[in-house]
């Protein structure tokens, strides 16, 4: 084994892959930002200050955009207490709970486009969802779920949920499965009721990985979710269901600009950076409290 004193020869091995990262991410997210200040027709354009983010903050399609991405966050609070519910109640070893673990996780391991592609079927006017409440003699609530400029990103919305749920599960039943399990029956045993218990005992325990996971809800419903609303609806119906990186990626393959589009991945870019800087921050602040 090489032994050494100098701190930076460790760095000198890693230093290749270092400067192969900062190419292929560095460089063209350098391009992104040149771009957002130029008036770009094909690869090159004159340079226009702040005039492409000028234009999309005064143009009414991009301010609708953002609300749309503003509504999807209302996804987060409920995949938080799905999660954490679900996983306490698989967590307390319900009978067939090794069966309902796999279930509740496979949404998460299918690809977005197939679950997008299924469920589109599912909520369409003639699908299984409607077919089913018809059968059930709720007519009136079969309803143009896809169809509906008013209904469809709620739609689209509880795909979300459905799907990230998952790894919700799974990534709080992996924090409970390290708690102290002499404290949880110590308040059974107190007389603590199963509400008492995940108020007062799981709940500060399980602080930590329900703001990392909060973050990161965040961080999808924001930048990640062009798959979900590229295969369902595209966009539509109109622009009812126009979310920020399907704005992006209309600019730049069907309008042909490229300024304009880099201008909002810039934006975005910054927002996301804030998000995974204020994670880091939570993450510190976890560490610190467990430290003590």
């Amino acid at each position: 084994m090489i032994r050494t004193k100098n701190p930076l020869v460790p760095y000198l091995f890693i230093a290749p892959l270092i400067l192969l990262l900062l190419f292929i991410f560095g460089y063209p997210l350098v391009r992104i930002f040149e771009f957002s200040f130029r008036r770009i027709r094909g690869i090159d354009g004159p340079y226009v200050g702040l005039e492409n983010y000028q234009l999309i903050l005064n143009q009414p399609l991009f301010q609708e955009t953002v609300l749309h991405n503003l509504q999807l966050l209302l996804a987060v609070p409920v995949i938080i207490m799905l999660s954490l519910v679900v996983a306490v109640v698989l967590y307390d070893q319900v009978p067939g709970w090794r069966i309902y673990r796999t279930i509740v996780f496979i949404p998460y391991i299918l690809a977005v486009p197939i679950v997008a592609v299924v469920l589109k079927k599912f909520f369409q006017f003639d699908g299984p969802f409607n077919e089913v409440l018809r059968g059930l003699g709720l007519e009136s609530f079969a309803l143009d779920w896809l169809g509906s400029p008013d209904i469809a990103l709620w739609t689209v919305m509880t795909v979300i949920i459905w799907r990230e749920v998952g790894f919700g599960i799974v990534l709080m039943l992996a924090r409970l499965l390290t708690l102290d399990e002499d404290t949880l029956e110590a308040a059974q045993l107190d007389g603590a009721n199963w509400w008492q218990r995940l108020r007062f005992v799981i709940l500060p325990q399980m602080s930590g990985v329900i703001e990392f996971y909060v973050v990161v809800s965040f961080i999808t419903m924001i930048a990640a979710v062009f798959s979900y609303v590229y295969m369902i609806s595209k966009g539509g119906p109109g622009t009812s269901t126009m979310v920020l990186e399907l704005y992006i990626f209309n600019f730049l393959t069907r309008n042909s600009l490229p300024g304009i589009a880099s201008a909002v991945s810039v934006l975005l870019f910054l927002v996301t950076a804030v998000l995974i800087f204020f994670l880091f921050w939570l993450r510190r602040g976890a560490r610190e409290r467990e430290l003590a």
